[in-house]
């Protein structure tokens, strides 16, 4: 409980904790965000870490100063795009593992089979508009691995993805961060902005449970 309180404090207070950090570690904070951003989008069981708001932070910061914005931008973009592929190599030769029982209730081959087909024809669309949706960027990469994506079309997506997710978010927090209306209500921004990223994965949610129920 405490370590969620924790968690829910730094979430709540991204402007505070980062500029903390910026002070007290100075050019070593650029090497913490990239392992937020690495790990966020290359494991699997890191998809709370918040990526979103941390970018739109971190571009304030840099509007502000205290962050150089052509060191900050390229390396999160490599952050994100390592991340991506560490996930999908994760999948593709962990993530089969779980399928080499013929007779597992879960992992059958023919889920494996419909994986990759959809993947095969909608994976590129996936794999970018992912990027933008929190929880879901943390697990495609992995179902594309698992589902056996042609590498060369992840690679250009995941690519594309990358520079679309960070310059976007940076860019916002960079231009609109350190507006006082904004800044002064930054808590409530960041809640906002957790919401409206994840309101794309709700209205999916919901379509399928009326469809289930029809």
């Amino acid at each position: 409980m405490d370590l969620l309180a924790a968690l829910l404090d730094i979430i709540l207070h991204l402007d505070t904790h980062l500029l903390a950090l910026t002070q007290q570690y100075g050019m070593w904070v650029y090497g913490i965000l990239f392992l937020i951003i690495f790990s966020e989008t290359g494991l699997v069981v890191a998809p709370f870490l918040p990526g979103d708001s941390l970018l739109f932070v971190a571009g304030a910061l840099c509007g502000m100063g205290s962050l150089e914005l052509q060191i900050l931008v390229p390396l999160l973009m490599l952050a994100a795009f390592c991340g991506d592929n560490t996930n999908y190599w994760i999948g593709r030769l962990v993530g089969l593992k779980l399928f080499t029982r013929a007779d597992s209730r879960f992992f059958k081959h023919e889920h494996l089979d419909k994986t990759h087909a959809f993947y095969e024809k909608h994976g590129g669309k996936m794999i970018l508009f992912a990027r933008f949706l929190p929880i879901i960027r943390t697990f495609a990469p992995f179902v594309a691995g698992v589902g056996r994506m042609s590498y060369r079309l992840f690679l250009t997506f995941s690519a594309l993805g990358s520079v679309a997710w960070i310059s976007c978010f940076v860019a916002l927090g960079f231009f609109f961060g350190n507006i006082p209306a904004i800044k002064n209500n930054l808590t409530l921004m960041v809640l906002a902005i957790v919401f409206i990223s994840l309101l794309p994965a709700i209205r999916e949610f919901i379509r399928h449970r009326n469809s289930a129920a029809k």
